[in-house]
């Protein structure tokens, strides 16, 4: 008996997988509200260490929180410019954002007192944003499927924008989430298409047995 899935269904998980894009270019089209729901709850599926589900979403409906966000993030990305000393002129000249444009605008957050979930995060208690990081990416390849672009934006100080959501002692904001129609998707990632990085071989990035022993090819 196979598990496996048609080639047809296979070819297409690997496909969105390839295509899916950090996206800062949105139309102003709002979201259909059922269309929505279907990308909350692909997130709601993602792995979470424990079964602990430590992801909560905030939708922003408001325009002057929306502003306000906005905000935020721009002071922020004025800072990073900043710290990146030689290449600051060139961070500016890039897009970073799509929160003013997008249809619908999402903050995902680490859920308060997570302190009590131990399996799994005894040693190594981090996984508890490991798993609203599955939980995103759920979304966002949902999202690609659908054709729906997303920007994950992580330019923020985390403790003004928990302060701006009234999030409760202990959560911690993980991400602000642009969704919305596009005219086109990139056809390389962003930051490559202008010349911020490339992406690194697969070649340098496995190892064997031990740190920095390259793989031997059959």
């Amino acid at each position: 008996m196979s598990h496996r899935y048609d080639q047809a269904d296979i070819d297409t998980v690997y496909r969105v997988i390839a295509e899916r894009r950090d996206i800062r270019h949105f139309l102003p089209d709002g979201i259909d509200p059922a269309l929505l729901q279907r990308l909350l709850e692909a997130a709601h599926l993602g792995p979470s260490v424990g079964f602990m589900q430590p992801w909560r979403f905030i939708r922003i409906t408001d325009r002057s929180r929306r502003d306000a966000i906005h905000a935020l993030v721009e002071e922020e990305r004025i800072l990073t410019a900043q710290a990146l000393h030689e290449r600051e002129d060139e961070f500016m000249r890039l897009k970073v954002e799509g929160i003013r444009e997008c249809g619908e605008l999402l903050v995902a957050a680490l859920m308060d007192d997570r302190e009590r979930h131990v399996f799994g995060r005894r040693t190594l208690p981090e996984m508890d944003l490991a798993s609203v990081a599955c939980a995103i990416q759920n979304m966002w390849l949902a999202a690609r499927a659908e054709g729906i672009g997303m920007g994950w934006v992580s330019l923020f100080d985390a403790g003004k924008l928990a302060a701006l959501l009234e999030m409760p002692a202990g959560a911690k904001p993980v991400a602000v989430i642009c969704l919305g129609h596009v005219k086109e998707f990139y056809a390389r990632p962003m930051l490559e298409q202008e010349g911020w990085a490339k992406r690194q071989s697969l070649d340098d990035l496995v190892f064997s047995d031990a740190w920095g022993n390259k793989e031997k090819k059959q």
